[in-house]
């Protein structure tokens, strides 16, 4: 499968798996799980996607955004629509990253970071990752998170799958500086 058409088609998969099951007429089970097989029927009706280029997709895909398990296939994190992924709560590091935009700093400095239309807040371990994810939004700028003290404040933190913390919010007084790029 062609690089285009392999992202063209891994996008299509969040947009049904993350945000809107509903278009192509499926619901998400326990945990957001479902049926390969229903999932590819359904799918077919807008793109066609084979179970070997489901396959290529998902196991191929350097953030592991979905999980196979079984005959099942999930969205490993960033849904809108409600999902109870049963993320046990951890302790994070002392500090998490944050990638946004220059443009979107001055309403997290009034607000804090919200999770937005997503069921969490997204954080990474490493600046590179947040990075990345600013770069998506507009001019990256990465904010320092002191997760540690959220922490002891009472926030609950989890880790999906592939390795994205998350939380519900981040106060301001946690942002603990910005890194502009």
């Amino acid at each position: 499968m062609e690089k285009k058409d392999r992202i063209r088609k891994s996008k299509f998969l969040s947009f049904i798996l993350r945000h809107s099951p509903e278009y192509i007429g499926i619901e998400l089970g326990l945990e957001g799980w479902v049926d390969i097989d229903t999932l590819l029927e359904k799918c077919s009706v807008v793109i066609n996607i084979t179970r070997e280029e489901l396959e290529e997709i998902v196991f191929s895909c350097d953030k592991q955004r979905f999980s196979i398990k079984d005959r099942m296939i999930r969205a490993n994190q960033g849904h809108s629509t409600e999902v109870d992924m049963r993320f046990k709560p951890l302790i994070p590091p002392d500090e998490l990253y944050h990638g946004t935009s220059e443009t979107k700093t001055k309403l997290i400095y009034q607000k804090g970071i919200l999770r937005m239309n997503r069921q969490y807040v997204h954080l990474s371990v490493d600046e590179e990752t947040a990075k990345k994810v600013g770069k998506r939004h507009g001019y990256p700028c990465i904010l320092v998170v002191d997760s540690e003290k959220m922490y002891k404040d009472g926030f609950r933190f989890y880790l999906s799958e592939n390795e994205v913390w998350m939380t519900e919010y981040v106060p301001v007084y946690c942002i603990k500086k910005t890194l502009l790029i």
